[in-house]
């Protein structure tokens, strides 16, 4: 099951994906409900409900998608340095404000959270904010979308809790990220928080052994498998739920690998003009341009 997002005559909708993904049926439900994209969606499945009654279908090409989730209930969770080289690198960068001496590889997941406002579609632009930061950097990050909520869930059940999944560009202002010695703010800008192009059910994709890609200008810049995760998907979900409560909806963001843009020597910042695309097999891909806002 893929659910989009999508404006329609310009009329927010929620629907099924076709199986050609060349078509998509929106859901017969108001317009207030359809504003939050899957999140109804998600916590009526995982109340065991019917799906809402579905309409005539309709071509792909004649809407314009938005994010699955396009208001989050709350903030995303979000997990730093979770692929060994990217670890790595980030700890050489001189950007970590989390490094320690000898311990590029984290012993426990590094969570922060990305505030729900900045998320925009999968077609949107991502800003560079003039006068404020221009060292922009991409991040490529399988998110997870939790169906099942629950507190205090073991590793062992955890995929238990999972709908499934969509992409995530994980946009980060380094200078910020630095500066403030943690990285909220840095990770919270407006527009940084590219989501799409769709939730994909867990029955569709196997999050846990899924090829990662971003492209920036079509060059190659990470690839990677989310097999080689330090801190697979149960232990995230573990890790957060020990102390925190989770609920249907919530989104949790893996982490990214190894090829970010402060890994190149100078740092590879995005400019104006630039297109970001990101892809993960069983999902899709997401494209979006960068512009300099004044």
């Amino acid at each position: 099951m893929k659910i989009a997002a999508f404006i329609h005559d310009g009329v927010p909708c929620v629907g099924l994906l076709g199986a050609d993904s060349q078509s998509v049926q929106a859901f017969e439900v108001t317009r207030a409900v359809a504003a939050k994209g899957a999140l109804p969606i998600v916590e009526l499945l995982s109340r065991g409900e019917p799906l809402p009654k579905l309409l005539t279908p309709i071509a792909l090409d004649s809407v314009r998608l938005t994010a699955p989730i396009p208001q989050p209930r709350r903030n995303i969770f979000c997990v730093g340095k979770n692929y060994y080289a990217h670890a790595r690198e980030f700890a050489g960068s001189g950007f970590d404000s989390s490094a320690k001496a000898g311990g590029d590889i984290p012993e426990v997941p590094i969570y922060f959270t990305k505030v729900p406002e900045c998320v925009v579609g999968p077609t949107d632009y991502i800003d560079i904010p003039v006068g404020v930061s221009e060292a922009i950097d991409y991040e490529v990050e399988l998110a997870v979308v939790i169906g099942k909520g629950g507190k205090g869930i073991k590793a062992a059940d955890a995929m238990q809790h999972v709908w499934g999944y969509t992409i995530i560009n994980d946009v980060t202002a380094r200078d910020w990220q630095q500066r403030h010695l943690q990285w909220h703010l840095g990770k919270s800008f407006d527009s940084f928080c590219p989501m799409g192009p769709w939730l994909v059910s867990a029955d569709e994709c196997d999050g846990t052994n899924t090829q990662v890609r971003c492209y920036v200008n079509g060059e190659l810049r990470q690839n990677a498998s989310t097999a080689d995760l330090i801190f697979n998907i149960p232990t995230l979900i573990e890790t957060l739920s020990a102390g925190i409560t989770l609920y249907p909806g919530d989104v949790i963001a893996t982490g990214t690998p190894v090829g970010v843009g402060i890994g190149f020597k100078p740092p590879k910042y995005l400019q104006h003009g630039d297109l970001v695309r990101l892809e993960i097999d069983g999902i899709g891909s997401i494209d979006n341009p960068v512009r300099r806002l004044p």
